[in-house]
């Protein structure tokens, strides 16, 4: 059973017993009401900002969970090579801060009444929205699967148990069998996620069943940092990963999860395990909420993150059109805190600055070989996140192992400054 710290403990128990002044009209109050829906990269990040740059604001982060466990470093867990317990935490930095914590789960936006409504029936209250929940798996975008079948065909694809049972599934696999994986076609969280998974997974094998075999059923051609992916499975794990691109199987047509195969167009793949990763989109709580228009994902203004179909919310991350920023977990961080700028100028009557956005996207292929991308971007003439021109780029194929190695420590230190600053 979780047992929570006496900070966390606090944290919970304040936003129970205050749930009934949330619901008073939030300028009625004095101080300006931000309210955070998602206590992920995104919504943290806000949080924070807001905190250090506008103490006098209210600030409420509204979390399904008492703590939170990242994408970003869940495939070195999935490979035995971190415990679960490192990859999850709490929101007690935030709390000691001044932010307040609800856990519990919001179930709708009432954006003509600016309140955002609880499960429990809790209306809260906010003078400005950011709302950075994260994706939404679509089970039944796979003729044969559904979301009750996701634990005989895990997709790991939000950190969690099912990180945890991927894991498993992979450490029990008997000696010489097929790891599959299906891919989904663009868009969808962390481009790059699905590759650096087979590495790492391969890195498992490679120590503990060294005659295994990697399929990953792609429902596309190419893929982020393809060049480098391909040079280190070659590198590290020749002959063991095979990536099959959507021109030579065109594309998944069925699943079977009692059997564990993938069926495509051209070929039907058995394996072991199968990690069958669906498509995404935004999550309901957004689109019933008309913040999608007619498409599945958010559409913003991309200089401030607000929603032309709603005043006064904003919305980062996965679940936002943000132009040429990858869906990633640094990109949410930084978009936090823009976002946290925008609607601070926006409370005190401003106009908000512009400036440039950053992505740094690190992969482990191995513990020890790491690469990376990076992007700058800049809103256009035209409004829209584009990439500065001379900027960003990917770590150089042919380096050396000891470049690898470099890389990797960044990768590390990265993971480990970037969730101290927004949790620790």
């Amino acid at each position: 059973m979780k047992r929570f710290s006496r900070r966390e403990t606090l944290a919970i128990s304040t936003s129970f017993v205050t749930g009934s002044l949330l619901a008073a009209p939030a300028k009625a109050q004095g101080r300006p009401r931000v309210v955070i829906v998602g206590g992920g990269f995104g919504g943290a990040s806000a949080a924070r900002t807001l905190r250090q740059i506008e103490p006098d604001f209210d600030v409420i982060l509204i979390t399904e969970a008492a703590q939170f466990s990242t994408c970003p470093f869940s495939n070195m867990v999935i490979a035995g090579e971190r415990p679960f317990e490192a990859i999850t935490f709490g929101y007690d930095g935030l709390a000691a801060r001044g932010v307040q914590i609800v856990i519990g789960r919001a179930i709708e936006l009432q954006t003509s009444g600016q309140v955002v409504v609880m499960e429990d029936g809790t209306k809260v209250a906010y003078d400005r929205l950011i709302v950075s929940p994260g994706i939404e798996l679509k089970y039944t975008d796979i003729p044969g699967y559904d979301e009750a079948l996701q634990d005989r065909m895990p997709h790991a694809w939000k950190a969690g148990a099912q990180t945890v049972l991927l894991r498993d599934q992979i450490a029990a696999m008997r000696q010489g069998g097929t790891f599959v994986m299906s891919v989904p076609n663009n868009p969808y969280r962390c481009p790059p996620g699905p590759y650096e998974r087979a590495g790492l997974v391969a890195h498992f094998f490679k120590k503990n069943n060294p005659t295994a075999k990697i399929i990953i059923v792609d429902g596309k051609d190419s893929f982020s940092k393809q060049a480098l992916f391909t040079e280190a499975w070659d590198h590290l794990y020749p002959g063991m990963i095979t990536h099959v691109p959507f021109s030579d199987n065109g594309g998944v047509i069925e699943v079977d999860p009692e059997a564990l195969t993938v069926t495509t167009a051209f070929e039907t793949f058995a394996g072991d395990v199968v990690n069958l990763i669906p498509p995404q989109r935004a999550p309901q709580l957004l689109l019933q909420a008309g913040l999608g228009g007619d498409g599945e994902w958010c559409p913003i203004d991309q200089a401030t993150f607000e929603s032309p179909f709603a005043p006064g919310v904003h919305v980062l991350g996965d679940a936002a059109i943000v132009g040429d920023m990858p869906k990633s977990g640094f990109s949410a961080s930084v978009q936090g805190g823009v976002c946290a700028h925008v609607v601070a100028a926006l409370l005190q009557g401003e106009p908000p600055q512009q400036g440039v956005l950053l992505n740094t996207c690190y992969s482990l292929v191995g513990p020890e070989y790491g690469i990376s991308v990076a992007g700058v971007y800049r809103v256009n003439a035209e409004g829209r996140l584009k990439s500065v021109e001379g900027t960003g780029g990917t770590s150089p194929t042919g380096a050396s192992d000891d470049f690898r190695v470099s890389e990797a420590a960044y990768a590390k230190s990265w993971y480990a400054n970037m969730t101290t600053y927004l949790f620790g």
